[in-house]
Formats: structure tokens, C-alpha cells, sequence
């Protein structure tokens, strides 16, 4: 893959278009959690190390084309002012239009301009060629830093290589670094895979092509018992799940996967139930499985042991309550013990190591949710397919 790179592009004094993804949680007017603004700072400190002018766009919420007072910027920008304090940061509360010329112009080297929600206007998710121009036309270059929303076709991130030279931002050259550990493992590779839904069908068949064993938790599994005719109660499953359960438990490769021994079950889905052990085989009508049992758990560290490669996507159960946050909070810890490399994707798993602080613990937690699915998943991700395509265009000009 070749993309232009920080590192060998000549930026000093530019103006640059920095493309993160702050769609964070705010409440009261505040960002709950700083991780995915953490991840973009090493690369705004590059830029400001080289006197550029940034410009950051970014989005947050779903405001559908529409200017919403509760998804405007201001609580993240007060966040980054926190976390570059010896920076100058610009907020213009708006995208494009004759406020922003002037903000942009009249920036200094070393200054940051922080552009209002790019979602307000509709032609962002639209990949409208015009909405890219007009904020290609404020800058020298862009850069893209927005990993996480890379597996989504939006202007400010692929119309606008069409235009400007366009760079990978270290964060998500990290991401795509790491990510590629996972398809290209050593061996022995295996892949921990949770969840509630089965909407992972290319994920798992990835799995079976690349893992050396493929362990199934969470409720995931219920198809897959459910497809082999097993009693599963009240367990969180649906009829599509389970025919896709069945197609993939008929090819050759299903025998690397391996099924929960026991579950943590209740009769009532609240935090506080009443819960009891079961084998995989003794559900009755009533009963939920909400965790993992310990057997399973046993038998999940002795194979996870055994990996040099392994890649976690899914908690291992309903780690929302502390009754049924056992074996994702046990296998996580046990994870960040081992020798080999650990890499995690996908939201919720996400939010489950950071639930723990299992972070520094793992090789690599990705920022990238969906965008981390889509690529282990064997996916091309149209943000990152934007940035080849610009490195072709424009390498002659820029070496």
C-alpha cells in the first residue's frame, strides 16, 4: 500500500486540512471520554512542529444536514484547548463561507483553526465534489486522521483527494500497521470473537482463513447452538442468525471453532438477578446466558496461551452489569499477561478494555470500530483507497 506519509512530505509553513474523528460523548457540556481526540494530538504536534496553519474538520452525532446546537463543537474544542494549552485554537463556527476565509487567512503559522460540525452540511456524507473543493480551496494539503470513519464514503475525506494532496495521519498509519498484524499473522493465530449480533458473517469467514482456531463467546454463540438443534432458553438470538450459524458450520473449515463449555445464566434480564451455572446443554425455557462460565473460560486461556497472534472483536458477555462482566474482565486480563500480540477492534470490545483499563495492557486497541471490522474483515476501506489513489495522482508533483 502506498500512501504519502507525514514523515516525507514537505509541509513547513502549509496550511493543512487535518480530517480527524472527535464523535465522542458529550454530556453537560462536556467530553466524557478523550480517547479518540488523544489519538489525533501526535499528529497535530507534528504539524505545529513544522509551523503549519491547521485547519481540523470533523463531525459528531448525526444531525442530518442540519445545524444543531447539541452537536456543535464547542465542548471539543474546549477539550483540545485543554490538551494543547500552549496552542492558539481558532473556533469558527462554520465550514465553508466567507467567516471561514478570513479565520483561515488570518490564522498564524502554529495556530489552529477548528471548523464547526462538517455533518451540519449535508453534502459531506453525500461525497459532493463541490462541498470537497470549497474546503480543498482553504488549504495546501490534507490529512487524514480519522481512521474510525475511514470505511465511510464522506467528502472531507475521499472527494477531497480528488483535489489536494492528501496524507496519512500517524495515528492512522498505526492503525493500519497494526490492523495488518492481524491479517497477516504469525502462527499460531487465534481470533476471540463476541458479541449480540451474528451480522459478522464476513468477519468469521476471514476468521476461518486466517485463525488457527476461532473461540465464539458472548451471544454469538447461540446461533451456532441453536443450528446444531441445542436448547439456548431465552438467550438473545434470531432465525437469520442461526441460518447463517448453519452455512458456516458446513464449511470444512468450521472445525477450528470452538464453542462455550458453560454460561452464567438468569431467569431475569436486570443487573441484579439471580444467576446460576449451566452446561451449554441444560438451558431451560427460561433461562439467559449472560456470561461466560468458568469452564469455558479455563478452556478459552489454555488455547489463547498457546497463540502468537490474537484478535479480539466482541465482549464475552453482558459486561454492562458487573454480575455478567466476569469473562470478558478475566480473559481481558489474562490477554494483557501474555507474550503475544493482541490486537482489538470493534466498539464495543473497545469500550469493554477501557471499562477495565486493559488499554495499556494489549498490543494495539483500535480507535477504528466499524472501520477495524471492515478490515479484518478483508475489506478495502474507500478512505484509505482515497489516499492510494491521491499518492498516484500527485507523487510526481510532490518528488
Amino acid at each position: 500500500m502506498k500512501v504519502f506519509q507525514l514523515q516525507d512530505f514537505p509541509l513547513n509553513g502549509k496550511k493543512v486540512f487535518v480530517r480527524t474523528n472527535y464523535d465522542v460523548i458529550v454530556k453537560n457540556n462536556k467530553v466524557v471520554d478523550e480517547t479518540k481526540i488523544l489519538a489525533s494530538i501526535p499528529t497535530l504536534k507534528f504539524l505545529l512542529a513544522k509551523q503549519c496553519t491547521v485547519i481540523i474538520g470533523t463531525h459528531l452525532g448525526r444531525p442530518a444536514g442540519k445545524v444543531k446546537d447539541e452537536f456543535r463543537l464547542k465542548p471539543i474544542v474546549e477539550t483540545l484547548k485543554s490538551l494543547l494549552p500552549r496552542t492558539k485554537i481558532n473556533y469558527v463556527q462554520d465550514c465553508l463561507g466567507e467567516e471561514v476565509k478570513k479565520t483561515v487567512n488570518n490564522a498564524k503559522q502554529g495556530e489552529i483553526v477548528f471548523l464547526e460540525n462538517l455533518r451540519f452540511y449535508k453534502e459531506e456524507k453525500e461525497n459532493d465534489p463541490a462541498f470537497a473543493h470549497a474546503l480543498a480551496n482553504l488549504v495546501d494539503v490534507c490529512v487524514n486522521e480519522a481512521f474510525s470513519n475511514s470505511h465511510r464514503k464522506h467528502a472531507s475525506m475521499n472527494a477531497i483527494t480528488k483535489f489536494i494532496p492528501s496524507i496519512a495521519g500517524l495515528h492512522l498509519q498505526k492503525e493500519l500497521n497494526q490492523l495488518q498484524k492481524a491479517v497477516d499473522p504469525k502462527k499460531p493465530s487465534v481470533w476471540l470473537l463476541g458479541g449480540a449480533k451474528l451480522d459478522k458473517v464476513q468477519l468469521i469467514e476471514q476468521a476461518l482463513q486466517k485463525a488457527d482456531l476461532i473461540l465464539i463467546g458472548g451471544a454469538l454463540a447461540f446461533p451456532f447452538f441453536k443450528a446444531q438443534g441445542i436448547k439456548v432458553g431465552m438467550s438473545k438470538v434470531d432465525a437469520r442468525s442461526v441460518e447463517t450459524a448453519e452455512k458456516i458450520l458446513k464449511n470444512k473449515k468450521s472445525k477450528k471453532i470452538i464453542l462455550p463449555l458453560d454460561f452464567v445464566t438468569t431467569k431475569k434480564f436486570t443487573a441484579k438477578a439471580t444467576s446460576k451455572i449451566k452446561h451449554y446443554d441444560e438451558f431451560s425455557k427460561e433461562d439467559i446466558g449472560l456470561d461466560l462460565g468458568p469452564s469455558t473460560i479455563e478452556l478459552f486461556e489454555k488455547h489463547l496461551k498457546t497463540a502468537k497472534t490474537i484478535v479480539w472483536n466482541g465482549p464475552l458477555g453482558y459486561f454492562e452489569w458487573v454480575k455478567f462482566s466476569n469473562a470478558t474482565k478475566e480473559i481481558g486480563r489474562f490477554l494483557g499477561k501474555l507474550p503475544a500480540t493482541v490486537i482489538c477492534g470493534g466498539g464495543e470490545t473497545s469500550t469493554a478494555i477501557h471499562k477495565f483499563h486493559l488499554e495499556h495492557k494489549l498490543t494495539h486497541v483500535s480507535t477504528g470500530g466499524g472501520a477495524s471490522v471492515q478490515l479484518l474483515s478483508g475489506n478495502k476501506l474507500p478512505g484509505i483507497v482515497a489516499l492510494e489513489k491521491n499518492y498516484k495522482k500527485f507523487r510526481k508533483e510532490i518528488h
